[in-house]
This record gives C-alpha cells, sequence and structure tokens, in this order.
C-alpha cells in the first residue's frame, strides 16, 4: 500500500507521483477505528473500483478535524477520544487491501477550500475517476459540496447507506473467535466511531469488538515512564499513545505481541527477551504473553492530563524498552480507582493482578 502525505503548501511534490498515475476509486472520512461501517464502505469502495478497471483509495485526515477546532480553542481534550492512531489506521486499511491511503493534513487551507476546489484536487492532483460515499458526506467550507454537486462536476458517486447492526449481524454470523455473543448490545441502531467510544468508555468490550469485526486493540513503543510500578514492585511497560486521550480507561486483563518494522508478530519474542526464566504467563495468540493493564489518568497519583497505557507482566522478567507492542484488550476488569495513598495502590494492584490472573486460567 503506498501512502501519500498530502500538505496543500507542497501541492507542487505532488505533480507526476508514481502513484498518482494511476485512475482510482474513492472514498473519504476520519475511519477512526476502522469499523464494521467503514469495512462496508471500502468492501463497496472494491467492488466499485473492480467493475470500472481503477485502483482504490482513501483520504484520511490529520489532524482529524474535530482535533484541529479543539486545538484552535488551546482545549485539545474536548476533541473525541481517539480509536485509533494515525499508523494504526494505516495499518488495518493495508490489511483490507487499499492501494493508496492519502493523509490530507487538515489545517485552515484545507478547510478553506471551497466545494469546486476540493473537487479540482481530486480529479487534477489525485486522479480521481469515481467516488463511494456515506449518503450523508458533506465538503467544502460552505459545506455545499455533496454527492449531487460532484455529480454535477463529472464524477460519478456511488453512496453507501448507512449501516446498521442488523446489517453487520447479516453480514457476519460468526462471532469472533467463536465467542460468546449473550453480552451483545444488539440494537437496529447505526454502527459508528461516536458509538464504540460510548461502548469503551464503559468497558463493554464485547459490544465494541462485534461492531470493530476485531478485538480492540493499541499499538505502540514501550517508552520511559516514572518508574513509580517499580517501587510499588509491579514494574510496567509504559506504551506510547500516540493520540491525545486513549478510548477506554480502567484495569484490563490484555494479551500482548512483539511486532517488527513491518507491523508483523515477532515468533516467540518474550521468550526471547526473557531473563531468569521468567517467560511469563502465555496469551492467547501464539506468541503472545498475558499482562494486567491500566489506562487512563491514574487518579491516585493526582496528574489528571497525563494519560498512560502501563502493562504489568506477571512471571516475567526483561526489558522491553524501544519494543513495538499491539496490546488486545480482553478483560474489563473495573474503571480506575483513585486510593488513600501508595500502600493502598499497592495493595490495589496486587488484588487486581491476582484477579486477572484468575480469569486469564479460566479463559483456556
Amino acid at each position: 500500500m503506498k501512502t501519500i502525505f498530502l500538505d496543500l503548501d507542497q501541492l507542487h511534490t505532488l505533480t507526476g507521483h508514481e502513484a498518482l498515475t494511476k485512475p482510482s476509486a474513492l472514498t473519504i472520512g476520519n475511519f477512526d477505528g476502522v469499523h464494521l461501517g467503514h469495512q462496508a464502505m471500502l468492501t463497496q469502495l472494491h467492488d466499485t473500483a473492480k467493475a470500472q478497471q481503477l485502483a482504490t483509495m482513501v483520504m484520511i485526515f490529520e489532524p482529524q478535524p474535530r482535533e484541529y477546532f479543539a486545538q484552535l480553542k488551546a482545549d485539545p481534550q474536548s476533541a473525541p477520544a481517539r480509536l485509533s492512531s494515525q499508523d494504526e489506521k494505516l495499518a488495518l486499511l493495508a490489511e483490507l487491501g487499499i492501494d493508496t491511503v492519502v493523509v490530507a493534513k487538515f489545517d485552515d487551507r484545507f478547510r478553506s477550500l471551497s466545494a469546486t476546489e476540493f473537487a479540482d484536487l481530486l480529479t487534477s492532483k489525485l486522479n480521481v475517476k469515481s467516488l463511494v460515499l456515506g449518503d450523508d458526506f458533506k465538503f467544502g467550507h460552505d459545506r455545499t459540496g455533496d454527492s449531487e454537486f460532484l455529480r454535477r462536476y463529472g464524477l460519478p458517486v456511488t453512496n453507501l447507506q448507512t449501516v446498521t447492526d442488523t446489517d453487520a449481524a447479516a453480514a457476519h454470523a460468526n462471532q469472533l473467535d467463536g465467542s460468546d455473543s449473550s453480552d451483545l448490545q444488539i440494537l437496529d441502531d447505526r454502527i459508528s466511531s461516536t458509538r464504540i467510544r460510548e461502548l469503551l468508555e464503559v468497558g463493554d468490550l464485547t459490544t465494541a469488538n462485534h461492531l470493530l469485526n476485531r478485538d480492540y486493540s493499541i499499538t505502540g513503543s514501550v517508552i520511559g515512564g516514572d518508574k513509580i510500578g517499580r517501587t510499588l514492585d509491579f514494574p510496567t511497560a509504559n506504551i506510547e499513545l500516540n493520540r491525545v486521550r486513549p478510548a477506554l480507561h480502567g484495569v484490563f486483563g490484555v494479551d500482548v505481541v512483539v511486532l517488527d518494522e513491518s507491523g508483523a508478530v515477532i515468533a516467540d519474542a518474550f521468550e526471547q527477551l526473557a531473563e531468569d526464566n521468567q517467560t511469563g504467563i502465555a496469551g492467547l495468540r501464539p506468541s503472545s504473553l498475558f499482562g494486567t493493564a491500566n489506562i487512563g489518568i491514574r487518579p491516585t497519583l493526582d496528574k489528571p492530563q497525563e494519560w498512560r497505557l502501563e502493562v504489568f507482566f506477571p512471571e516475567f522478567s526483561g526489558s522491553l524498552y524501544g519494543k513495538t507492542l499491539n496490546i488486545r484488550f480482553l478483560h474489563h476488569l473495573h474503571a480506575e480507582r483513585k486510593y488513600d495513598g501508595l500502600e493502598a495502590l499497592k495493595a490495589g494492584i496486587k488484588q487486581d493482578v491476582e484477579d486477572l490472573i484468575n480469569w486469564r486460567q479460566q479463559a483456556d
């Protein structure tokens, strides 16, 4: 998959780009989470491209528009929590067979484009010949751009109707990994990033994962932290979040793998990194390790703007600094708790680890 970073201040660099010589069918959106609704859009994109003998292209925005407007107000925390970072989106889109992703820099110049200027950009610079859009798609600084505008402009447009739970259930009759679906909150409701955020916020991984068509995960590098976990006898790997704030918080049982530079799982990586024969507890995926994770603001430490994802690996010893980990969230234990001091926090962590190990033992 080719990735094009589109900055209108450097538009001349797109001229003659190899990827732009391929006539393409395009879809546009944030694609935050790349959920079942997005996947239906991409399926339609593939069908349209194949019928018209075109390549497939997706345009996403960085930052996402609501993040940009929150930055303008000097209040980045007011933007919706991210389901997926830029790199996570790109990896998911690559898995779904997209030929080219255009990462458009969303700034004042981009949002000031008129509908006509935006359509000109699509045809003259990105070689777009056809579009697949949602039924509510609008664009241009005056919001006058829509599917009918593009048709009048001369571009064929295929519209996809809103995808609901009912559509998803019909298209995906088999649950992930054969898991029990009795806890699913299935409604004849629109599948959206907002709805998935709300589900993750309350720890409903079962329904969120159904709407994502996969287990929710976060990928990031292990970076230095404040080493408080070591003082509590629970050393943790501090995972770079690559977003202002995450979409879920609390204490979880997780399944973790190490990725190489291409995003592939490194076989038996934890065994190779283990020290003193402390190889940890096996996870549920091949080459994975079971962990206990805390994601949030750590209220006991009173740092409300400092979102962290920290993972403790029971019975494992080894250096993970600089490694890229994929953390898959399997079981929500409880929301974050504020403890009365570090000793109470240590006792709380100890109990959480015991409870999550018990859950892991029963998960086989």
